[in-house]
């Protein structure tokens, strides 16, 4: 802008520059030309008073270079002239000048040298003989007086260049001053001109719709980061071309990637989720399962449509891992059920079919007895178990919790529990003192008696079997340590898991259904405790049950 003014005050500079010379060169031309028209017709007077006294001598003695005189009879002739021989003269009737003297008393005419440069004003006028006396001089013409003027004109011109060339720039600095200096973060505060009064209130007007935009802009930005950030779920969103455009917290953990930059995720990753991410700009929506890191995920990708145009996609990544696990466990928990089942039932309808046909002996008639009688009590305590962890599991509301003091409870199951571990000699000692605890008493039962049973079953002869009450501040600890045989450091993460043993052919041994520790654990999380293992192999195993004081206060 600053150049704009500065061209266009120059160019209005020159303009003007050029104008002016030319207007005051016509007006002093024409000035003059009158006024010289005026002295002509002054001198014409004077010559011809002169001449109608003194007669002809007076323009042959004429002295005035400047001016010619010539005296012309009515019929053209010319009586006399001061510049050239009359005789050799043609008529000077057709001439203007002369023509208009006869007819009007007085005329004028302008002409032309050959070469333009000079012109002839002739002034003639009637007298009062008749005669016509004609006085003329010549002139230059103008563009003869400007190329004579050319020198000073050009300095003047250059001055006046240099002049506005410096005036131009002040002037334009000075108008843009202003304007640089605008405060369009607060246009109502500013007053340069009064032009520029509309344009500020409408600039001050769309900075505020500006300012309510941006604001309602971050504010969705913002909602829209806070649902993604705080999504389960990983979050990616890609355009045509499979540029990154934005992405949350969960797919970098799902995918586990720490520090990324947008370039790796889309190169780095998966190849289903390469393909996927294809599939979907090609228009289709697409659903995949990934599986790495023993973990499982489910991509569904779908395109993001603009007119019926794919601009970009949208990809979520959920982690099923829970729900696959849960089927596989429910899968494997079938498939123990059924085989835990089968197995005394098997037995039984043997035993019953030898026993239908008549001819078995009374005395091995009483053996199948007894073994039908324990295979169904094995039925039923595997029953009975698997009954109890669905309760466990179908328990939501703690309407039922009650005080119960784990040390009378724990010394009622060592009672119980004592036939059993005689049969053994293994010792089963109870340490600790009085130690009351908001629980389920029911549970709490299952939960010790399922510790010290197996505690005493994977013990070896002549073994110890210890009971310990902790309570401190915070927590209430109750733990069974036995001297058995121990459990691998690389299946005691496994212990807990339905109908899982560490030993099959030891624990057909020593009976069971593999769900004592899985009661455990369900009763644990009744309520709200924490179970540590520690154990080694031949030495013993300890298992802690840390419940939180705190809670029960």
């Amino acid at each position: 802008m600053n150049k704009k003014i500065f061209r266009s005050s120059v160019a209005v500079a020159l303009v003007v520059l050029l104008s002016s010379i030319v207007l005051i060169m016509g007006i002093l031309f024409q000035y003059f030309e009158n006024q010289l028209q005026s002295e002509l017709e002054s001198e014409a007077n004077y010559i011809a008073y002169a001449v109608e006294n003194q007669g002809l001598d007076y323009i042959e003695n004429f002295t005035d270079s400047d001016k010619r005189i010539t005296l012309i009879s009515p019929d053209g002739d010319v009586i006399a002239d001061t510049s050239a021989d009359e005789s050799k003269l043609d008529d000077h009737s057709d001439r203007q000048e002369v023509a208009d003297a006869m007819k009007n008393g007085q005329g004028t005419s302008i002409r032309y040298s050959g070469t333009l440069a000079e012109k002839t004003v002739y002034y003639a006028m009637k007298m009062n003989d008749g005669n016509i006396l004609r006085v003329s001089t010549t002139q230059y013409t103008v563009v003869t007086i400007l190329i004579s003027l050319l020198q000073p004109i050009l300095i003047v011109f250059v001055v006046a260049i240099a002049v506005s060339f410096i005036m131009a720039q002040r002037i334009s600095k000075s108008i843009i001053k202003p304007i640089n200096a605008l405060d369009l973060d607060n246009p109502s505060n500013n007053e340069p001109y009064d032009e520029l009064a509309p344009l500020l209130r409408k600039i001050s007007k769309q900075k505020r719709t500006i300012e309510k935009q941006i604001k309602n802009a971050e504010k969705k930005q913002e909602e829209f980061r806070l649902i993604t950030e705080n999504m389960k779920e990983g979050f990616i969103v890609v355009d045509k071309q499979m540029n990154l455009l934005t992405y949350n917290r969960a797919a970098l953990k799902l995918l586990d990637i720490d520090k990324i930059t947008p370039e790796k995720m889309l190169t780095d990753c998966d190849d289903n989720l390469l393909f996927a991410i294809e599939k979907a700009l090609t228009g289709e929506r697409e659903k995949s399962d990934l599986t790495f890191n023993n973990s499982h995920y489910r991509l569904i990708a779908n395109p993001v449509l603009e007119e019926n145009i794919v601009i970009g996609a949208v990809i979520i990544i959920m982690d099923v891992t829970e729900s696959v696990q849960r089927e596989q466990l429910r899968q494997e928990f079938t498939s123990n059920v059924s085989h835990e089942l089968k197995t005394p039932l098997t037995s039984i309808s043997g035993f019953a079919e030898m026993m239908k046909s008549g001819d078995t002996p009374d005395s091995v008639v009483k053996d199948f007895s007894s073994s039908i009688y324990e295979e169904a009590q094995r039925l039923i305590t595997l029953v009975n178990d698997i009954i109890k962890i669905s309760e466990l599991d179908e328990k939501k509301d703690k309407a039922d919790m009650e005080e119960v003091d784990l040390f009378e409870l724990s010394s009622d199951i060592i009672s119980r529990l004592e036939p059993v571990a005689v049969k053994r000699n293994i010792c089963l000692n109870l340490i600790g003192e009085s130690t009351v605890l908001l629980g389920n008493e029911k549970i709490l039962d299952e939960m010790i008696y399922n510790l010290c049973d197996n505690a005493i079953k994977y013990n070896a002869d002549n073994g110890t079997v210890d009971v310990i009450l902790n309570e401190s501040s915070k927590h209430i600890k109750l733990t069974v340590r036995d001297t058995g045989i121990g459990i691998p450091q690389s299946e005691q993460e496994r212990i807990f898991e339905r109908f899982y043993r560490v030993d099959k052919s030891h624990s057909k041994t020593i009976g069971g259904t593999g769900l004592g520790l899985s009661i455990v654990k369900h009763a644990a999380i009744y309520h709200n405790a924490e179970i540590k293992v520690k154990s080694e192999l031949d030495k013993g195993t300890s298992i802690t049950v840390m419940f939180n004081k705190l809670e029960y206060l």
